[in-house]
């Protein structure tokens, strides 16, 4: 295959619009998809899904380590701790490293995964009214979503939603700021001396450490690229003036809100006046949220 036809075949997947495909291609596509969803839920319940996740508790037991993907210190402890891990000390200074490593790790999987047109597409924001009775039931709703869906995960989405709904609420402004400054410094510092007393030179000196921040990396490097991966297969099916900046994605994570900093200033790099602030950091809070459903999901799965 020589330059022009790998331009050629370039060219042709950059601009081929979900409406340029034949109407036969769209649904056997859509049956594709269903069948691939239909397939993972009816093999959860097999011989062989069983034998396997038998072999990754008794083997592996890194269930405690995927979660460093998700670049969230608090979930990471918490599922280290639930699973009993050896490796928690190494595991919390893994999740804590990347989250302060966004702005070095994010941007060259973005740029490789997208084009320089995608990561000028604008998304233009239009201001709507919030409800205070809206503010008032997403923290409740999202609680008691998120323990259906991962009832392990009601301890941490529990906590995090209790302090939205004291924020949000509108008469305990005085235990909201304790909560939001004086509360989360102190219970800062007792963790980190709890966990730092737990990481003698015998546990966190060795090899298995290294190792550790090397998974670690590689589950954070591919949660940036499924975010962007999955905003580009939507796009797909969104028509043009509605598609999605595929970088908003990689905001998908728990680095709060270092990950939507990184992706707006990345826009603004491209153009100045693509402005996706209140898109990626949407985008990060809802990771912070899909970042405990995981750490659940994993508990019910490893424990």
């Amino acid at each position: 295959m020589n330059f022009t036809t790998d331009y050629r075949l370039e060219n042709f997947i950059l601009q081929t619009q979900w409406a340029d495909i034949p109407a036969p291609v769209q649904e056997r596509l859509r049956g594709c998809m269903l069948d691939l969803l239909g397939a993972l839920v009816a093999g959860s319940g097999s011989g062989q899904f069983a034998a396997g996740l038998a072999l990754a508790r008794r083997a592996f037991r890194s269930g405690d380590i995927a979660v460093i993907g998700a670049a969230d210190g608090p979930t990471a402890i918490f599922v280290a701790n639930t699973l009993k891990s050896q490796y928690l000390g190494a595991i919390m200074v893994a999740a804590y490293s990347y989250m302060a490593l966004v702005p070095i790790v994010q941007p060259p999987v973005i740029r490789l995964l997208t084009t320089q047109k995608e990561r000028r597409i604008r998304m233009p924001y239009e201001k709507g009214n919030v409800t205070q009775l809206t503010k008032i039931l997403f923290p409740v709703v999202v609680t008691v979503v998120a323990g259906l869906v991962a009832p392990a995960s009601v301890a941490l989405v529990g906590f995090l939603m209790f302090g939205n709904l004291l924020r949000e609420c509108g008469v305990l402004n005085s235990l909201s700021e304790t909560a939001q400054n004086v509360l989360a410094n102190l219970i800062t510092l007792l963790l980190g001396l709890t966990v730092a007393g737990q990481m003698t030179a015998d546990k966190f000196v060795r090899p298995d450490t290294l190792l550790i921040m090397a998974l670690g990396l590689v589950a954070f490097i591919f949660d940036t690229a499924g975010g962007v991966l999955f905003a580009k297969l939507l796009n797909l099916f969104l028509p043009e003036g509605k598609k999605l900046n595929p970088m908003i994605g990689a905001a998908g994570i728990s680095a709060f809100p270092m990950s939507g900093r990184v992706v707006n200033k990345m826009g603004l790099a491209e153009d100045n006046q693509n402005f996706l602030l209140m898109y990626s950091i949407s985008v990060n809070v809802s990771g912070q949220i899909a970042s405990v459903l995981a750490g659940g999901l994993i508990l019910s799965l490893m424990a």
